[in-house]
C-alpha cells in the first residue's frame, strides 16, 4: 500500500463499525494526514456521505488528495456506486484517489482488512442490472445515462437527499424535470420512446418519487429503490402508479 496514514484510517474504520466510516487524506506540512469525517448518510451502515462542514474543515488544513471509506462486512473491492461516484467527482473537477477497507467482526473482534486503491478509469455502469445507491445510481441517474448514451444529451444533475419524498414538503421530480427540459403531456397520454414516466411509490408526501424511460413495445427502463435496474412491461402497478408523462423538449 502507498505511504498513506493507514493506521489512522483503519482505527477510524474499526471504531465506526458497523457503520461506514469516511474521511479524507490531506497534504499537511509536507506529509499526508488522515482526517476523519462524520458520515451523515441516511443509511450509514450501507453507504456514506461526508459531512460538508467536516470536508470544509479538512480543506482548511491542506490539499485534499484522497477519499477514504470502509465497507462493513464486505470486501474492500469498490462497488458500482464507488466507481460511478469517482467519475462523477472527476467530471466536477475533483480527481481524487479512493481508498477502501473492508471491516469484519470475527468472534467479537472488529478488524480492518486489506485496503484497495482506486482511481478514475472512465467506468460506466450498465443500463440494465446496475445496483442501487440513492443519488449516485438511482432512477434519475438511469434517465440521465440513457439520454447521454442514446441521444448525446447531458441532463443536469440535481442534489437530492435520500428519503426526500417523506419529508412532508419536497416535490423534487415535478420541480426538477421542467428545469431539465421536460414538459408534461398528461397522465394518460400514449408514451413515445424517450418519454419519462413519473410514478408515486409509497410516498408520504403524495408526490411522484420514481421515474422510468419508455423504450417502446410497452416496456420501460427503470431503477426501483433497493433493486437492480431493469426493463419491465409498462402496465399493471406501474400504469396505476403513474402521475405524469413527460416529453423532452430541450
Amino acid at each position: 500500500m502507498d505511504s498513506i496514514p493507514e493506521k489512522d484510517f483503519r482505527k477510524h474504520a474499526e471504531e465506526a463499525y458497523p457503520e461506514e466510516c469516511c474521511g479524507v487524506i490531506v497534504v499537511f506540512k509536507g506529509r499526508q494526514r488522515y482526517v476523519p469525517c462524520r458520515n451523515v448518510a441516511a443509511t450509514p451502515t450501507l453507504t456514506f456521505k461526508i459531512s460538508q462542514e467536516d470536508y470544509s474543515n479538512a480543506e482548511d488544513l491542506g490539499e485534499i488528495i484522497a477519499i477514504c471509506h470502509s465497507h462493513p462486512n464486505k470486501s474492500s473491492k469498490p462497488s458500482e456506486a464507488d466507481l460511478t461516484e469517482i467519475e462523477i467527482l472527476k467530471e466536477a473537477g475533483y480527481d481524487f484517489i479512493w481508498y477502501i477497507t473492508g471491516v469484519f467482526n470475527d468472534a467479537g473482534v472488529v478488524a480492518s482488512t486489506d485496503i484497495t486503491k482506486t482511481v478514475s478509469s472512465g467506468y460506466k455502469a450498465p443500463l440494465i442490472g446496475r445496483s442501487f445507491s440513492h443519488g449516485i445510481l438511482d432512477c434519475y441517474t438511469l434517465i440521465r445515462d440513457w439520454y447521454k448514451e442514446e441521444h448525446g444529451i447531458e441532463l443536469p444533475q440535481f442534489k437530492r437527499d435520500d428519503d426526500w419524498w417523506n419529508d412532508g414538503k419536497s416535490d423534487l421530480y415535478r420541480e426538477g424535470f421542467p428545469q431539465a427540459g421536460f414538459v408534461s403531456i398528461g397522465q394518460s397520454a400514449s408514451p413515445e420512446i424517450g418519454d419519462v414516466i413519473l410514478m408515486q411509490v409509497r410516498s408520504k408526501n403524495m408526490v411522484p418519487n420514481h421515474a422510468g424511460i419508455y423504450i417502446g413495445n410497452s416496456m420501460i427502463l427503470h431503477h426501483l429503490y433497493g433493486r437492480l435496474s431493469s426493463r419491465d412491461i409498462y402496465g399493471g402497478q406501474w400504469r396505476e402508479a403513474t402521475t405524469d408523462i413527460l416529453r423532452y423538449k430541450g
